[in-house]
């Protein structure tokens, strides 16, 4: 029979459509990725191309050339110059759009994905969201940094050349907003992070985390709202990204990578957004809120059932998910 769960994260609620779920191997790419050269001459993101984009903001340097580096978005969605003014008309109100928008390529490899780079290689790009968070959160307009990737054609991305986003906002969202009230009613109420509680209580079960290292639990959650997607939470207490230490950024960049190879491997390579899930940089320290990745491979629609309700329905079911995901070896 289909089954209502409740997401206490998020606070919302999920089908999980047990007579129409499919097995986990149903969820696999079809079709076959065209195949890329390592360098492309039009890409603007390989090397040697550097003119094609606004002068970089961030490099990490390598032997013959960038390992990492970072540039204004040519399309930016807020402009940096300008003051941060908010203007309030009856029951209208506007901000104006200043804040930061920038593309960080990961690597100077035209055809490559984060699951087959190297530890040591993802590192860089983790040091590279905390030196950028960190810049971004000094900006006395900026109230939300928010650090996400998009892969593939169904995530929304333009440019096949690894690369993540950073958009910093003048403001903070009404989604984050909610997720920082809602943690801190549990909190005063019982206690505790309900993040914590529910890290706890996923290792304890064990029956939906597949993949476990030093600093990190990567599991699927009890109330997934779409197939495969799945969470990599610090063992520790942390409310802000900016509270990671070296040794456990190094830990992430382990974590994130095994985890995509998982999907890499054992679903063919799908689409997929990764974004932080992080409180404000003012957040740090506090008591209640966990930060944390969320990945959500692309392997269903959102239809009108979705928008018309906010309630999602899983074709899947968690368990099987990571079960299947513990199943995938890799190094």
């Amino acid at each position: 029979m289909p089954e209502l769960r409740y997401n206490v994260i998020t606070r919302e609620w999920v089908v999980i459509a047990t007579e129409r779920a499919k097995r986990p191997d149903q969820f696999k790419r079809k079709e076959e990725r065209k195949p890329l050269p390592e360098h492309d001459p039009k890409c603007p993101f390989c090397p040697g191309n550097e003119e094609m984009t606004p002068p970089a903001t961030f490099v990490l340097p390598g032997d013959s050339s960038w390992r990492v580096r970072v540039t204004p978005n040519k399309f930016a969605a807020l402009s940096y110059e300008g003051e941060r003014k908010r203007v309030v008309q009856g029951i209208r109100r506007t901000v104006t759009g200043v804040g930061l928008h920038e593309v960080m390529v990961e690597t100077p490899v035209h055809n490559i994905t984060t699951a087959r780079l190297s530890d040591q290689e993802v590192e860089l790009i983790i040091q590279t969201y905390l030196h950028r968070f960190n810049f971004a959160s000094a900006d006395a307009r900026i109230e939300q940094v928010t650090i996400f990737k998009n892969h593939g054609d169904a995530a929304g991305t333009s440019l096949e050349h690894p690369h993540s986003q950073m958009i910093a906002t003048p403001i903070i969202t009404s989604q984050l907003r909610e997720r920082l009230s809602s943690a801190l009613a549990h909190f005063d109420e019982y206690g505790e992070c309900i993040f914590c509680r529910v890290l706890s209580q996923e290792l304890q079960e064990g029956t939906r985390v597949f993949l476990e290292t030093e600093h990190f639990v990567a599991f699927v959650q009890f109330a997934n709202l779409t197939p495969f997607s799945f969470l990599i939470m610090p063992r520790r207490h942390m409310a802000c990204f900016a509270e990671i230490k070296d040794a456990e950024a190094a830990d992430l960049a382990r974590a994130l990578r095994r985890s995509l190879a998982k999907l890499y491997y054992g679903l063919t390579d799908p689409d997929f957004n990764y974004v932080l899930r992080t409180a404000p940089g003012e957040y740090s320290g506090v008591k209640y809120y966990h930060w944390y990745v969320s990945v959500i491979p692309r392997l269903t629609k959102m239809a009108g059932f979705e928008l018309g309700s906010g309630m999602f329905i899983n074709v899947a079911l968690p368990e099987e998910n990571a079960a299947y995901l513990r199943s995938v070896n890799v190094a």
